[in-house]
């Protein structure tokens, strides 16, 4: 099966799951920028959200590039992985108008935990499909950022019980570790 389907429906996914998240963004009644600032949590949880999304719709893309064909299993492990993927404007949104509070931080790392969880099977099924010697299975090697940042996301769970800022910040450093998109897939499939 052709993987244009698959790329095509995930990328509208993946667009109206930011489109959501605005939307969560509400003007507020009063005409002065005073107004914005009771509104900052919700903000900046959009803002991390976005940049998630923005992560996993780059790194899908170079994921699915590495891809030939698409089979029944990759099929059902991307929509695993869009379905967490679509919890995030509701976690996002509970974070932000809670301003931070500790159970929607937590559900919040559980949403990210989830995620990073259905992205390492999609990306196994893809290479189970082409093969221990494919291209994706040289590029990815060894993933120290892949194992490593569902081990942060572990940690930061129940670490929201006793601090929700250090648990949003260990989300915003997972954040940047992969804010530079993973070019090693993109290098392994030009050689």
């Amino acid at each position: 099966m052709s993987k244009g389907r698959l790329e095509a429906f995930s990328d509208g996914v993946l667009a109206i799951i930011i489109t959501i998240m605005v939307l969560e963004l509400k003007a507020p009644a009063a005409p002065d920028f005073g107004a914005l600032q009771k509104l900052w949590p919700v903000f900046v949880s959009y803002v991390l959200s976005f940049t998630y999304v923005g992560i996993y719709w780059n790194n899908h893309h170079h994921l699915l590039q590495a891809a030939t064909r698409v089979s029944a299993s990759i099929l059902w492990a991307n929509l695993h992985l869009l379905f967490w993927l679509s919890l995030l404007p509701f976690s996002a949104a509970w974070v932000g108008q809670t301003r931070m509070a500790v159970e929607p931080t937590a559900l919040y790392g559980l949403v990210l935990l989830m995620a990073a969880l259905a992205y390492y099977v999609l990306q196994s099924a893809i290479i189970a499909q082409q093969g221990a010697g494919s291209p994706l299975a040289a590029a990815v090697g060894r993933d120290w950022k892949g194992k490593l940042c569902p081990l942060i996301y572990l940690a930061a769970i129940p670490l929201a019980y006793l601090n929700p800022w250090l648990s949003n910040g260990l989300y915003v450093f997972v954040a940047l570790l992969w804010i530079v998109p993973d070019r090693r897939i993109e290098r392994q499939l030009s050689r």
